[in-house]
């Protein structure tokens, strides 16, 4: 046995195992070489092979003709793979989703991938029993929706997946009743059921937690379990032996007792209708009083905050432990100086807490300054989006920047994030704001940016009246949809990894130089988010696959896209776009497009400031087709984004004679060809 200093014991009497006739740093050295390869332990294959292997079981695979065992799936995190999901250099996800796929699901071979998160089969042509996939024990979803698996789904077919948090079968052909074992996972969030043919009752889910749940159109009976009872009632139409909250009631024969129930409350009623009324009206005065407090509270932080802020010190300030409220409290001389050691602990000091609160700089050709330049600064509170407030600072020198606040950063590490933060600093196009400084603390982040003087899109489009300016006229706005467009596809291209590369796309995160070029702001945050926040606040979580899946994909910034052209076009703010608390519960602007007739767009849906410009309705109506195609509720039915940029990219200011009749073809022409490039499909 060892002894101190790393030798061995003479009296060890077992042989030795290789691991000891090893030299140490030899192992090591070998350890780290074979994890680079990718290496699997178990199963002595690397990635590449374990996914030539399992290639070998499906049938129909054309769709992965460039997986090659001459090639590495994975570099970094990006897969030159068909449907293969990287990170760090390891195959975490298959999305192999829409290929046509058939064959057996090799789930023995797929064990060798160690970090395996994520399986996605969906829209393939998959039949047979359910696939072992328990095996899978990392698995965090699991996506088989719209293939033709059968028969029952053993009980215990997710035992001891505990990390599983999204189960998408629907449309599916399984019978038999829902597993106990699924039912019993304690991280489920996504569920998804719906167009099956399961039978019994509806289990009682540990999980509570649902973002998207749906077991609608099986053949389901019994009461739905209580903690079901607020859930939309489309979840549970089409089983029509279900009952209870939110479908109907059930049927309880204990009619008598909630009758002589109703009576003895009718007489207790009478009696304390009186007294109820006098702590009711207590409860009133003392919400009056709270919410009265509460108001001024925030008052006198704003007032506090404000002038604090444009307080200068008359001599060099302290850098700030805590930017949180973005406020400096200077002493004064005498203070200072009853409160100062000797010089050159001053200084030392002075130089710890600068540190502390220096900022990270992303590009050498602007003026330098620090914290607390912008501290001093003249400042005023731009307002208040959905991550916090955001400042206007001008600095004594001259430069007028922007500081926004996050406080929704807070999960995710340092390193981890300066290496984010420096990717973004290093994308450069026309129409992004560049990022020019940033500051970390665990508990909140600051983004700073270049201010710009013209504003938002959103307040130009919606608030010109208030400006006192004409509303915008059609030029600009397809000159602003174009730069969009342009914004996107570098995105896209340059943050391959990050599946929503923009994930928060709206008129108010979009920017307006002097020329009405756009610039993008608040892109590929979805990374360093809080995945809690991120699903509450951010636009791509907004997305008609998100609400119904679960997740989001590479067209979510298309229907971001899709619905920004609408709003263009139609001159309403997006209902569910609005801050919280303000959201309106009428119909998303796609699908009030939707319900309006064709032929009678031209008058109903395009706004009256541009709808009466001559000569060029024809390419606003081409406009609002590719914006309906964008926001089409299916992925698979969707735009990609290079096709959408295609069709932007032809539309004209004013159309030819050929153009304008052809945006008005029937639906009889459009079949034959006539406008095939511009038809919703």
């Amino acid at each position: 046995m060892p002894v101190k200093g790393g030798h061995a014991a003479p009296q060890v009497r077992a042989p030795p195992t290789m691991a000891f006739l090893i030299d140490k740093p030899l192992f090591l050295l070998l350890f780290l070489t074979v994890s680079s390869m990718h290496f699997v332990v178990c199963s002595g294959l690397t990635d590449s092979e374990i996914l030539i292997k399992f290639k070998g079981s499906l049938s129909n695979a054309s769709a992965l003709d460039n997986w090659s065992d001459m090639t590495n799936p994975c570099k970094g995190d990006i897969s030159n793979w068909n449907g293969v999901i990287c990170h760090k250099g390891f195959v975490i996800g298959l999305q192999l989703e829409g290929m046509g796929l058939t064959g057996k699901i090799d789930v023995q071979t797929l064990i060798g991938l160690s970090v395996l998160r994520s399986l996605s089969f969906m829209n393939n042509g998959f039949d047979g029993p359910f696939p072992e996939l328990k095996k899978l024990k990392s698995l965090r979803s699991i996506f088989l929706s719209k293939n033709h698996f059968s028969g029952a789904i053993p009980d215990d077919a997710f035992e001891g997946m505990f990390k599983l948090k999204k189960v998408l079968l629907a449309e599916n052909e399984f019978t038999g009743a829902i597993p106990s074992s699924l039912a019993a996972l304690p991280k489920l969030i996504v569920l998804r059921l719906e167009g099956n043919k399961f039978t019994g009752k509806l289990p009682k889910f540990s999980a509570t937690n649902f973002a998207s749940f749906n077991v609608s159109n099986n053949e389901l009976d019994g009461p739905i379990p209580a903690t079901f009872s607020k859930m939309d009632f489309k979840s549970f139409s089409g089983n029509k032996g279900l009952c209870g909250q939110p479908v109907n009631e059930c049927n309880t024969p204990n009619t008598s007792t909630s009758i002589s129930t109703t009576s003895n409350t009718s007489n207790s009623n009478s009696n304390s209708e009186s007294t109820s009324k006098k702590p009711s009206m207590v409860c009133i005065i003392v919400v009056g009083i709270a919410m009265a407090v509460a108001l001024a509270a925030i008052v006198v932080a704003a007032l506090i905050l404000l002038q604090s802020l444009k307080r200068t010190s008359e001599e060099s300030i302290e850098a700030p432990p805590l930017p949180s409220d973005l406020k400096k409290k200077t002493r004064s001389k005498e203070a200072d100086r009853s409160a100062q050691g000797s010089p050159s602990e001053h200084s030392s000091n002075g130089r710890k807490k600068a540190d502390m609160a220096k900022l990270s700089f992303i590009r050498d050709d602007g003026e330098r300054f620090d914290l607390s330049d912008l501290l001093k600064a003249s400042a005023e509170i731009l307002g208040s989006g959905c991550f916090g407030l955001s400042y206007k600072a001008a600095l004594s020198t001259g430069p007028v920047m922007v500081v926004k606040r996050f406080k929704q950063m807070n999960n995710v590490g340092k390193e981890e994030f300066h290496e984010h933060m420096r990717r973004i600093g290093r994308l450069s196009h026309p129409n992004l704001l560049p990022l020019v400084a940033y500051y970390y603390r665990k508990e909140e982040k600051l983004l700073v940016t270049d201010y710009i003087e013209k504003g938002s899109l959103a307040v130009h489009l919606h608030g010109h009246q208030a400006l006192g300016q004409p509303s915008m006229d059609w030029p600009t706005r397809l000159k602003i949809v174009k730069g969009v467009a342009k914004g996107l596809s570098y995105l896209s291209k340059e943050l391959p990894s990050i599946t929503a590369a923009h994930g928060h796309l709206k008129s108010s995160n979009i920017l307006l130089n002097q020329s009405n070029e756009p610039l993008l702001t608040d892109y590929g945050l979805i990374p360093v988010i809080n995945q809690e926040n991120a699903q509450e606040l951010m636009v791509a979580y907004k997305s008609p696959e998100y609400l119904q899946l679960g997740r989001i994909t590479k067209k979510t910034d298309v229907w971001s896209l899709g619905i920004l052209i609408l709003e263009l076009i139609i001159g309403k703010l997006p209902p569910n776009f609005l801050p919280q608390g303000k959201e309106t519960e009428g119909e998303d602007l796609a699908s009030w497009v939707n319900a309006i007739p064709q032929e009678q767009r031209k008058n109903q849906v395009i706004d009256k400031k541009i709808s009466g410009i001559k000569n060029s309705e024809g390419e606003i109506l081409k406009l609002l087709k590719i914006g309906m195609s964008c926001c089409e509720g299916e992925v698979e039915k969707r735009l990609d984004l290079k096709e959408a940029i295609e069709r932007i990219n032809k539309l004209k200011e004013k159309d030819s004679d050929e153009d304008f009749f052809s945006s008005y073809a029937s639906e009889e022409d459009m079949k034959k060809g006539m406008c095939d490039d511009f038809a919703i499909s």
